[in-house]
């Protein structure tokens, strides 16, 4: 098979392996009508709590986080349940979703069936991030979308700049430290996050739900044809610095990629997250009309070496004078994840059908944990949940948000 076929595999089937995978303003300033994109003066789209939170009869507010390396972020919050009350000093969560996707994640079911409105029914101040690069983060001081430069980041920069600036955000706005939930991607920078320190003292407990952090075992077909191609190489060879899986060269290699692999392009979901249980077929329309979302293809590079190398590290520019010049090393540093404060309340969660977050990975994350304070670690597994199932399946409440619900509480004390 050509170098440029193959390399074209690699970027669909990463793209498809992780796809299932009003106003205030940070810095005290209100977010602006309208919007500056290359000199040209726009109306932003409708936000977040427009369209996915006030329809269903909640408050919601909408507030920008500007990062240290000048990213404008989209941060939603849900003050209080419908039925409203519960004074002022509730207790913050912060809900992170994964990589091709947005907040909108949280909200995609039902009222009764959706994480940020349970939460927020059951007492909870919910703050939903969005990371650079998403629809209503499209934003940045002085960069423009269309600039490659606003597209050179991996999700180092969301542990870095994107996590830390939110957290930082919350607590200033609550006085108060944060419960945090992560799936997917969200639990892979939160774990790197926490194993360097960085704001876990302004986090109270995490609940991390189809833990990504070692991906060597995942068995969706697509992923691995990704992350055993050139990875170093896509970026130069494609010349794309945003990976916008809705522009037609990619819909164009995605059916190059169905056509060659013999992948059943009309379950995609299924080949890309494993069989997933429990999910109505009118949420995962809604999610198609809302996702997926556009990252970088750094990041995307980033996460299939992550696959590749079967290690939890920085990204690794190829070359050994490159990494000596950012890292001072010729291999990038890893993330020692035995390195969370042994007494740090984690509850994870995962499910025996998932073929992005595989249990034999889970596994190995567990054993990097397995100096853990037992009565600060819970740990869940759901034989027949896949990846999207822990998010979107109209089970999720019982079996799993629940039991989120009643971890928090029970650290609430502490």
């Amino acid at each position: 098979m050509a170098l440029r076929s193959l390399l074209s595999l690699a970027v669909l089937g990463l793209c498809a392996f992780l796809l299932l995978t009003q106003p205030q303003q940070a810095l005290g300033s209100s977010r602006g009508p309208l919007g500056l994109i290359g000199g040209e003066v726009i109306a932003p789209p409708p936000g977040m709590c427009a369209i996915g939170v006030a329809i269903h009869g909640y408050q919601c507010q909408e507030f920008d986080v500007t990062t240290d390396d000048g990213y404008i972020l989209s941060v939603q919050r849900i003050p209080q349940g419908r039925a409203g009350g519960g004074g002022n000093n509730k207790q913050p969560v912060l809900l992170q979703h994964g990589v091709l996707v947005d907040g909108m994640t949280w909200l995609l079911n039902s009222p009764d069936e959706s994480l940020a409105f349970i939460l927020a029914d059951s007492g909870f101040d919910v703050w939903i991030s969005n990371i650079r690069g998403t629809r209503f983060s499209r934003r940045h001081v002085t960069l423009d979308p269309r600039d490659s430069e606003f597209w050179n980041w991996t999700w180092d920069d969301l542990v870095t700049h994107d996590l830390s600036s939110v957290i930082d955000f919350v607590f200033k706005q609550t006085g108060q430290k944060m419960d945090y939930v992560g799936h997917s991607m969200g639990t892979l920078i939160a774990l790197a996050s926490f194993s360097e320190g960085r704001q876990i003292d302004k986090v109270k407990s995490a609940a991390l739900l189809s833990p990504i952090a070692y991906l060597s075992h995942m068995t969706t077909a697509l992923g691995d044809v990704a992350a055993k191609a050139f990875v170093g190489e896509i970026t130069t060879l494609i010349g794309l610095p945003e990976f916008n899986p809705n522009e037609e060269h990619v819909a164009n290699f995605l059916k190059a990629l169905c056509a060659q692999s013999g992948v059943d392009c009309y379950d995609l979901l299924t080949a890309l997250t494993g069989k997933n249980c429990c999910l109505n077929i009118s949420t995962v329309q809604l999610f198609l009309k809302n996702e997926p979302q556009s990252t970088s293809t750094k990041n995307m590079v980033h996460l299939a070496q992550t696959v590749r190398d079967g290690i939890v590290s920085k990204y690794d520019y190829g070359n050994p004078l490159f990494n000596m010049e950012h890292y001072g090393k010729a291999k990038p540093p890893i993330y020692n994840l035995s390195n969370i404060p042994l007494n740090f309340p984690l509850f994870l969660s995962y499910g025996g059908r998932d073929a992005l977050s595989d249990v034999r990975d889970v596994e190995i994350l567990l054993d990097s944990l397995k100096l853990h304070d037992p009565n600060k670690l819970s740990v869940q597994y759901i034989k027949d949940f896949a990846h999207a199932d822990f998010i979107m399946g109209v089970t999720a409440k019982d079996l799993v948000f629940n039991q989120i619900i009643a971890f928090f509480r029970n650290q609430q004390g502490s």
